[in-house]
């Protein structure tokens, strides 16, 4: 209390505006300290309630906000604190509380929006993109568009139709938890050192999307005789339900470790027979027989083609997908600027790895080749050889003008 009595005293209250017509500005202060007294028992200064502060400032009298309630008073009642430059300034626990509100609701508002899923044991739908469907037998995955999948011609690459289509086969054994420690393997399939590689590949395009296009693709396998098997996708115009791209591929089983084909054990066949879908392939296969070129039958041919480290997979082999656009380094720009490529049909022959040095030849049919920008259809033969002539890819597209508004038919 004495230490308040003196803030009071040098730090007096403000009062109304100065008054210009004051003749004085003079403070008149009188304190009185007649009622401090030492405590007989301790020894202490004890304040007593007549301990005033100035009862004028600048000839205007002022009175106290409270007064101290003597000691031998009701000690119920709480006496107010005199107002004094501390305690007069202002209360900013409610400022501090609104702050501490807005950003409790922001981070509420931020966890509502963190869709990513919690745990890494779910299995139903992991991506958030798709999932199983059709009583456990079909995958359906969307994928948008991004800027870095299009093409000078702003739509979608044959290349990024082909990654969506073996994402989607990826995703699918995962979902159903086949998924070993390979790329592709089943548990048994891991314990085998066998891997899946595929054979044939057959793609029809309707029509590419573009920038921003969500499509959705789903995928389902069968069996493909005895030792083989069939896998089938549909790619859908996301919004209207439109089926864009037709592909079927037939898979079989090699050993890893001696890269030679192998059966399908009892074992792997009874992990993937109840995944089996009995239906027909969305394509009736081309039976029509791959021409093999040679340098004498090729148009064009690309030479010193190899794979780059970030073109292997898991299991040390280039991605087959690499091998579509090798195929196409060696065709003709003129075609590739005016002609969208409508269908393709390859055979896998061999693999290739690291160290491989590749040749890609083309050989036009269907028109001449000096009129390939204004052709309207075009066909053409393609083959992927090593570097010593053993034989990589053959392959067949077909290409149609970009400036064709028609939408093509890829009725199975």
């Amino acid at each position: 209390m004495v230490a308040t009595s003196a803030t009071s005293s040098f730090f007096p209250l403000p009062s109304s505006p100065l008054d210009p017509t004051a003749k004085t500005n003079k403070v008149t202060t009188s304190t009185n300290f007649s009622g401090l007294s030492p405590t007989p028992n301790s020894g202490r200064m004890k304040v007593k309630p007549n301990a005033q502060a100035p009862p004028k400032i600048n000839g205007k009298r002022v009175g106290l906000p409270g007064s101290v309630k003597p000691d031998n008073e009701t000690s119920s009642q709480h006496p107010a604190a005199p107002r004094t430059f501390i305690n007069q300034l202002p209360d900013w626990s409610m400022l501090l509380a609104a702050i501490t509100t807005v950003f409790l609701a922001a981070e509420k508002q931020w966890m509502m929006l963190d869709w990513k899923p919690r745990r890494s044991e779910v299995i139903m739908d992991p991506f958030w993109v798709g999932g199983i469907v059709q009583d456990g037998l079909v995958f359906l995955q969307n994928f948008s568009i991004r800027p870095y999948e299009i093409g000078a011609d702003r739509s979608a690459s044959i290349e990024t139709v082909m990654n969506h289509l073996q994402e989607t086969a990826l995703n699918h054994v995962k979902t159903a938890g086949l998924l070993g420690d390979g790329f592709g393997s089943t548990p048994e399939m891991v314990k085998k050192n066998l891997i899946w590689v595929v054979t044939r590949m057959q793609v029809v395009v309707g029509k590419y999307p573009t920038w921003g296009d969500v499509v959705e693709v789903d995928t389902w396998v069968s069996q493909s005789g005895k030792n083989g098997m069939r896998r089938d996708w549909l790619v859908r115009d996301g919004n209207t339900g439109e089926i864009l791209t037709r592909a079927s591929s037939v898979w079989v089983m090699m050993n890893k470790l001696t890269r030679r084909l192998s059966k399908i054990p009892e074992e792997v066949r009874g992990e993937i027979e109840p995944y089996f879908v009995n239906s027909d392939p969305v394509l009736a296969e081309d039976s029509r027989k791959l021409t093999k070129l040679d340098d004498k039958t090729a148009d064009y041919v690309r030479s010193g083609l190899t794979p780059r480290w970030s073109d292997l997979d898991v299991n040390q082999h280039v991605n087959n997908v690499k091998y579509i656009g090798w195929i196409l380094e060696s065709a003709p720009v003129g075609m590739m600027e005016s002609q969208k490529l409508k269908s393709m049909t390859l055979e896998y022959r061999r693999e290739c790895g690291r160290d491989s040095v590749l040749q890609s030849l083309t050989a036009v049919s269907g028109c001449d080749v000096g009129s390939l920008g204004t052709a309207g259809e075009v066909e053409c033969q393609h083959l992927l050889r090593l570097q010593d002539g053993a034989e990589v890819v053959r392959g067949r597209t077909e290409w149609s003008s970009k400036t064709s508004t028609t939408t093509w038919d890829i009725t199975p």
